[in-house]
């Protein structure tokens, strides 16, 4: 898909549907690819002003744009991106057809979201993909369970030299999850943190988010308590990638705040997988923790995953100037106590 060749999916009705990813498509390949639909998520949709068509008015589906006369690859790139809304405001009229296969393109969506493109697809053509795969290869990708305990060494950090790191990975992904386990095991529930990797603030030291002293700070509260284990969980933007968080910074900058710019992306507000930080404790034989968070929905994912939260250990850090719109839209529109 990040070639710009086109793929296959097995349908609901086990015939092959073609797509071709919008984001890494050309003119060339579109010509080369044959008829096609445009495929896009609810929430790009209802963004377009589609939702109130009866194609495109259910918001658990994707949206099956049809292709008018004058649909190239500008305005197909134009639909995909909400970065270019501002300089491209006025689209359409775009008709929304009935979605008749719609596991496989809401596999499609997630894939798109696998390997960080925006959520936007071409689908329908002639052209020979390049390689075929099923919704359950795609589900294969995400599934917890699969994730696997890699090695283990030991790893003095400047907070806390007693540590040891352990890397965890799964047969269908790239990404190893890590966890850095800190002291030793007294008897007690070990306070735990779930970090997501955030480049741009662990590294970078960004003031847009809190991520980067949250990570410090997190690591020197379970050095105080005794012992604990951070989860450094490899979803990046909040399960998006790098690349879509930061086409959501960009629409930060035209002033939305960062549930809408990810929303607008045509993704959820949060793609996060907690299953995979409840398998990790799990294969280090813990399933009754205490939790460094302020995100509830993080105690009802392990919860949901079988770990048991015995205690909520509430994490916040003093603002700046850059992140104080962010930390009020988490208080505010995602539920976090801070």
């Amino acid at each position: 898909m990040r070639r710009g060749w086109p793929i296959a999916i097995v349908g609901d009705d086990g015939t092959l549907q073609t797509l071709l990813s919008v984001e890494t498509a050309d003119a060339g390949r579109l010509a080369a690819f044959g008829d096609y639909r445009l495929l896009i998520s609810s929430g790009r949709a209802e963004t377009l002003k589609l939702t109130n068509q009866l194609g495109a008015a259910d918001p658990d589906l994707p949206v099956l744009v049809d292709r008018a006369p004058w649909f190239d690859m500008a305005t197909a790139t134009a639909l995909a991106d909400p970065q270019l809304d501002l300089a491209t405001p006025l689209k359409g009229p775009f008709r929304a057809l009935a979605v008749t296969q719609p596991l496989a393109w809401a596999a499609a969506l997630r894939l798109a979201r696998i390997a960080g493109l925006l959520p936007a697809y071409f689908v329908g053509g002639t052209a020979t993909p390049e390689v075929t795969i099923t919704i359950a290869d795609i589900d294969a990708h995400e599934d917890a369970t699969r994730l696997t305990l890699a090695v283990r060494a030991r790893l003095p950090v400047a907070q806390a030299e007693d540590a040891e790191i352990a890397a965890f990975r799964s047969p269908e992904s790239a990404d190893e999850h890590v966890a850095l386990l800190i002291g030793a095991p007294n008897g007690q529930p070990p306070l735990v943190r779930l970090h997501s990797e955030c480049l741009t603030g662990d590294v970078l030291g960004s003031l847009k988010c809190d991520c980067g002293p949250q990570l410090d700070a997190a690591i020197e509260a379970i050095k105080a308590a005794g012992w604990g284990i951070l989860l450094y969980l490899r979803q990046e933007g909040r399960g998006i990638g790098l690349v879509n968080k930061l086409r959501a910074y960009a629409l930060q900058d035209q002033g939305y705040d960062t549930v809408d710019a990810n929303t607008r992306l045509g993704f959820a507000i949060d793609a996060r997988d907690f299953g995979v930080a409840a398998q990790m404790l799990r294969l280090l034989g813990q399933d009754r923790i205490r939790l460094l968070t302020n995100n509830p929905a993080k105690v009802a994912g392990l919860a949901a995953a079988g770990v048991t939260v015995l205690e909520r250990v509430a994490h916040a850090l003093p603002p700046n100037p850059h992140n104080e719109r962010y930390l009020a839209t988490k208080r505010d529109r995602t539920g976090h106590q801070l």
